[in-house]
């Protein structure tokens, strides 16, 4: 996945345990999608820096479903690259046996309010967003929280559908006003989850990207998941014309498609 931006590399004059610890989060992220007979997934993530705050992953469930996350915690850089890291060790080691969509979100945010009372001045740095479902491949069915998270977009047909999010950022409050929703998804159904820093990039002019350009991206966005990715990247880098991005970005394309219809 090569970089997005129209930029200069940043990152040769980097000190070797900054880039070290730019091999070892990528570590962490899955190599490729899971291969799966119900449906085709595709991602790209793109740091501002060599080191940030956004996350996702794929995770099979041992009763069949399919976990699906994806955040951004506060900030960018090697700070929220921290923070990002215990969320993604909590999560997965949270999802072993029974995974409850509600309850793991609503767990994490107790893990992430534990560290964020040590300390007044950076508490607010123990925050994150995150998109977290579920999908019950026999039957389409996906449960989720979308804690602060971006709209996911869900392409069906000619119809644009949004799926609500479903409570505020994890790590702000004790008792987060949270629920667990569920869609239940049609064969040939395209999902698009994203993070904002692929909605906030700046033209020249410091016109942002936004929300619509995206809506309008996938909307009319040929070809398989892979393809309409790299529209979507390409929609965007037409916009920046040349700026750099100052945030993360990361996009996830699910493709619903019927049993045995390969990848």
């Amino acid at each position: 996945m090569g970089d997005v931006l129209t930029r200069e590399d940043r990152h040769t004059s980097l000190p070797i345990d900054m880039l070290l610890a730019g091999e070892v989060q990528a570590l962490l992220f899955p190599k490729s999608s899971p291969l799966c007979n119900w449906c085709c997934i595709g991602v790209e993530n793109h740091m501002a820096a060599v080191l940030g705050g956004d996350y996702y992953d794929f995770i099979p469930l041992g009763d069949g479903c399919q976990a699906l996350l994806i955040g951004d915690v506060t900030g960018h850089g090697l700070h929220a690259s921290i923070i990002m890291s215990l969320v993604y060790g909590y999560l997965h080691r949270a999802v072993q046996g029974t995974c409850d969509p509600l309850a793991t979100v609503t767990e994490l945010n107790c893990f992430l309010r534990s560290f964020a009372k040590r300390s007044s001045l950076y508490d607010h740095f123990f925050s994150t967003t995150l998109f977290f479902g579920v999908i019950d491949p026999d039957s389409l069915s996906m449960r989720y929280v979308s804690a602060g998270h971006p709209t996911g977009l869900v392409r069906r047909g000619d119809s644009l559908l949004k799926l609500v999010t479903t409570g505020h950022p994890l790590g702000y409050f004790d008792q987060p006003d949270l629920e667990e929703q569920t869609f239940r998804f049609e064969v040939n159904d395209r999902l698009l989850l994203y993070t904002d820093g692929l909605v906030d990039g700046l033209d020249p002019a410091g016109n942002v990207f936004g929300a619509t350009r995206l809506e309008t991206a996938l909307a009319s966005l040929q070809g398989d998941h892979l393809e309409c990715l790299e529209g979507v990247f390409d929609a965007l880098r037409g916009h920046l014309a040349g700026q750099p991005t100052v945030d993360d970005c990361t996009a996830i394309i699910l493709d619903m498609h019927p049993f045995g219809g390969g990848l």
